[in-house]
Formats: structure tokens, C-alpha cells, sequence
């Protein structure tokens, strides 16, 4: 057996061993200094551990290789044999405990990424909580800025909402399921002829006056969910009906369960007024075509008996039978041939020349011309003429018979009594330009039910031989030729206290002369 030298090896086990502690005590503290860089990272904790493990095990096995040669090199086999299964021993424990590292580090990179994504998880809950929690925070801090800007939008919502129901000229009302009105505003009450205050719980079944109206609208209401535009006529707290125009909206809880409605009611008094003045005026144009025909049929024969009437007057002395007769027929004559004048005036067929007109006085030639036969019967007349009003366009004589036929009018209506008060006022409307005279009386008024007739030729209510029926008619046609209007207000309501007082007012509107306008001649 060739002997070769050891000492090369020997050399090299130990530059080995010295250089195997030098560089685990590197790995050692880098891994040292990574752990403490970023002490929750899972990876450089186990890698310091496995370092610690692999330092452990190279300081062992190296120390061991340098006391072994140490020791053989001194003559000192039999310490080493002593020392080696110690060292042995020990170098197998730590090459387990290094091994056993190895082989849980899968276990551990699989433990620590399961800890990281739970941990991720957490944070991205932790996250959103502090979004919350920021949301949260900034709502309590502006809560109360936003209760009081959506308190106030609510305040000015209802408002808006109690104006348009406070100031609604309109009936606007509220009923349940049972019919009873819940609330109406200020206008149906007054409507319905009630104080707008400490009415007693009213009933739609209370104020329909047909039954049958009432059942079509509930039908109506439950059918489609609404009622548009239907005419039903209400009884007011005296008894009396109107016409009244409704329309209604079905109410319904969160299970669509009816609980009542709310609806609007339209007065359509004026509106008929109007229709049947309308229809009126159509029924005197045609009979107005038709007069005209007849008059100047009837004028030529009448014209003929008055003549020979007179010429035998002659004949005979007044105190004579045939003289009496003869002036009850010339009388009777006179009399028709005033009817034909008037029918002829109703059908505007006399000539008319237009100049500028005061109105203020022609009501003055008017009081004085009935002055004394009013005085007769202790009506007082009250001249209330307004100062400084535009003159109109007109016919002086035509104006100023429609002004005497309406005073004869308002004598008629007050003569019964012995007593009354005519009031006869100017005043200028300066919105519409328009010059206003009225003639007011305080007698027992017009009847509602012939308010729509009383401008209808013949149409009269005085006695036999006191009226032909054609004074309105004459005066409606004079008006309307003027190119003006007259309404009718009976009772009449009082300008200052808003109170309905007994009487007529008769108002005649007229286009007041502007200083564009210049007059007109015919």
C-alpha cells in the first residue's frame, strides 16, 4: 500500500471547516438583518431559523474536524475517540433538526400564504370599514346641515302646495271611502254658500243634489281611477243648486286599497250665464231679421188707418160717438206704430250717426227728463259720476233711450215699495280702456230662473198695457251696435263689505275713446 502524505487534506478539512462557520455566520446575519427589516414577513423568519440551524450545525462539524486533527496531530487518538461519538452525536442532531426544517418549509410557505391572504383579506375589510367609517363620519358631521336643507325643501313643497290650495278659486277638496270631505279650502266653502270657518263634517251625499250624479261619479272613480270633467249640480247651504264642473283622483293605500279621493270643482254659473246670453243673442239676430220684415209690412196699412182716422175726425165732433171712436182708434194706431218703430230700432235698421259721446251727460239729460216721475213715488236718485272720463263713440239719442228704458225699469221694480233709491255711476276701467255706466236699483230683484230671459224680445213682466217687452231687447241691440256690453248682477253685491244686498245693478261697458280713435260719422 503506498503511503501518501495527509497533510494537504488535513490542510483543506480545516480551511473548509474554518470557511463553513465564516460564511453560515454571514447567511446568519443577513438573515438577521432581513428579519429585522421586515419582522412580519414569514419567509426571512423561517430563513433566519434554517441559518441559526445551519450555523449551529457548522460551528459542530467544523469544531469537531479541528479537535480531531488537533488532537491526532498531538498524539491524543484516545481523547478523540472519547470525544468522537459526542461529536457524532451531536452533528446527527443538528443534520436532523437541519433536515427537519427543509422538509416543513413547504408546510410553512403554504401556512404563511394562507395567514397573507387572510391577512389581505382583513385588510381589504379593514379598508372598506374605513371608507365606511369615513362615510359614516362625514354623514354625522353634515347631518344636521341636510335634515334642515331637506326640512326646508319639504317646508317650501308644502307651502307652494297650501298656496295653490288656499288661494284656489276653485273648489279643492279631499274625501274618504265614506264620502265625508276631509278638507276643502276656503273657495268650495264660500261656493258651496258656507263660512269658510266652523262648518259641521260635510258628506258628498249631502251636497249632490241627484242621487244619480253621485252614484256615475263613485262608478267613474272606481271604474278608471278618475273622473274628468263631469257636470253634476251641488246644493248650496240655502237649498239652491249650481252647476259645478268636477274632476276627481282615486286615492289608494301601499296594498292598492281605495281610501278616498281628491278633486277640483269649477262653479260654471257664469260660464252658463254666458252660453245662454249667447244663445240668446243668436235667438234676437234671427228674430231681429224677422221683425224688420214685419214692421215694414205693418207700417205701410197702419200709416194708411191713421190717415183716414184723422180725415174723419174731421167729420165728426169729439163729443160724438163716431169722434170717441175715432180717438180710441187713432190712439190704438199711434200705439202700433210705436211698436213698429221699436221693432225696427230692436233690428237696428234706423239710420245712426256717431260722434264722440259723454256718457256723463246723457245720464244728466236722462235725470233730468225722469227726475220729477221718480220724485213721484220718493225714489231719490244718487248721481255718482266719476270725473275726467274719456268720451265714447255713439249715437247721443239711441244711448240715451237705452239709459231711460233701464231707469223706467229700475221705477217699476221700486214703485211698489213707495220708496227707493236709484243710483246711477261712471268710472273708468283703466286695465281694458273701457268706460262703465251703472244703474242700480234697490227694488225686489230678478228672479234667477227668467235672469237668462229678461233680454228676450217681448219678454216682460209688467202688467197688460204697461209693456211691450222690447225696451232690454232695443237696448241689448243699441249696446252691442256700439260695440259694448251689459251684464246683469242680481242680488247686487256691496263693493265694500262683499255683502249681497236686495236690487239690480245693470252694468253698460263701453270701449272708451282713445286718442288714437278718432269719432265717427254716419
Amino acid at each position: 500500500m503506498i503511503n501518501l502524505p495527509l497533510f494537504p487534506a488535513i490542510v483543506t478539512d480545516m480551511t473548509g471547516s474554518f470557511f463553513i462557520i465564516i460564511f453560515s455566520f454571514l447567511a446568519l446575519r443577513y438573515a438577521w438583518l432581513l428579519t429585522k427589516k421586515q419582522p412580519e414577513n414569514f419567509l426571512w423568519g423561517f430563513l433566519f431559523y434554517f441559518c441559526l440551524t445551519l450555523a449551529s450545525f457548522a460551528i459542530s462539524r467544523a469544531l469537531g474536524h479541528l479537535v480531531k486533527h488537533i488532537l491526532l496531530l498531538t498524539g491524543n487518538q484516545e481523547a478523540w475517540q472519547t470525544i468522537s461519538p459526542v461529536s457524532g452525536g451531536v452533528n446527527t442532531l443538528l443534520m436532523i433538526s437541519l433536515a427537519a426544517v427543509t422538509i416543513y418549509y413547504h408546510k410553512g410557505i403554504e401556512g404563511y400564504q394562507a395567514i397573507r391572504t387572510k391577512a389581505k383579506s382583513l385588510k381589504e375589510a379593514y379598508d372598506q370599514l374605513g371608507v365606511a367609517a369615513g362615510q359614516l363620519q362625514e354623514m354625522n358631521l353634515h347631518l344636521e346641515e341636510k335634515v334642515v336643507e331637506r326640512t326646508l325643501e319639504l317646508s317650501a313643497s308644502e307651502k307652494k302646495f297650501r298656496n295653490l290650495f288656499n288661494n284656489s278659486k276653485d273648489m279643492v277638496y279631499f274625501s274618504d271611502v265614506s264620502n265625508h270631505l276631509l278638507t276643502m279650502n276656503s273657495a268650495g266653502f264660500i261656493m258651496l254658500g258656507y263660512p269658510p270657518e266652523g262648518v259641521p263634517t260635510l258628506n258628498l251625499v249631502d251636497i249632490f243634489t241627484n242621487e244619480d250624479e253621485l252614484v256615475s261619479y263613485h262608478e267613474t272613480l272606481l271604474g278608471q281611477g278618475f273622473v274628468e270633467d263631469l257636470e253634476v249640480e251641488l246644493t248650496k247651504a240655502d237649498g239652491s243648486g249650481i252647476p259645478v264642473l268636477l274632476s276627481a283622483t282615486a286615492v289608494y293605500d301601499d296594498e292598492h286599497q281605495f281610501i278616498g279621493c281628491e278633486g277640483i270643482g269649477k262653479d260654471l254659473t257664469r260660464i252658463k250665464t254666458m252660453m245662454e246670453q249667447l244663445a240668446a243673442s243668436e235667438k234676437m239676430a234671427s228674430v231681429g231679421q224677422m221683425a224688420a220684415g214685419v214692421a215694414h209690412e205693418i207700417n205701410t196699412p197702419l200709416g194708411v188707418i191713421l190717415g183716414y182716422t184723422q180725415l174723419m175726425m174731421d167729420d165728426f165732433t169729439p163729443d160724438s160717438e163716431p169722434g170717441q171712436n175715432l180717438v180710441i182708434i187713432e190712439r190704438q194706431t199711434k200705439a202700433c206704430r210705436k211698436i213698429v218703430a221699436d221693432l225696427l230700432k230692436f233690428s237696428r235698421q234706423s239710420e245712426s250717426a256717431r260722434e264722440n259721446v259723454a256718457i256723463n251727460e246723457i245720464l244728466l239729460d236722462v235725470i233730468a227728463v225722469t227726475q220729477h216721475s221718480l220724485n213721484m213715488d220718493h225714489i231719490i236718485v244718487h248721481p255718482q259720476l266719476a270725473d275726467n272720463l274719456p268720451p265714447i263713440v255713439g249715437d247721443t239719442e239711441r244711448l240715451r233711450q237705452v239709459f231711460v228704458n233701464l231707469v223706467n225699469n229700475a221705477h217699476h221694480a221700486m214703485e211698489k215699495n213707495g220708496s227707493g233709491d236709484l243710483f246711477l255711476q261712471t268710472r273708468l276701467d283703466p286695465i281694458h280702456q273701457e268706460v262703465v255706466a251703472t244703474v242700480r236699483d234697490t227694488g225686489h230683484g230678478i228672479p234667477e230662473k227668467i235672469r237668462a230671459k229678461i233680454f228676450d224680445p217681448f219678454f216682460t213682466t209688467k202688467s197688460v198695457g204697461k209693456g211691450t217687452g222690447l225696451g232690454l231687447s232695443v237696448s241689448y241691440g243699441i249696446i252691442q251696435d256700439h260695440g259694448g256690453r251689459i251684464e246683469v248682477e242680481s242680488p247686487v253685491t256691496d263693493e265694500q263689505s262683499g255683502e249681497k244686498k236686495q236690487g239690480t245693478a245693470f252694468l253698460v261697458i263701453f270701449p272708451a275713446l282713445g286718442p288714437e280713435k278718432p269719432s265717427i260719422k254716419e
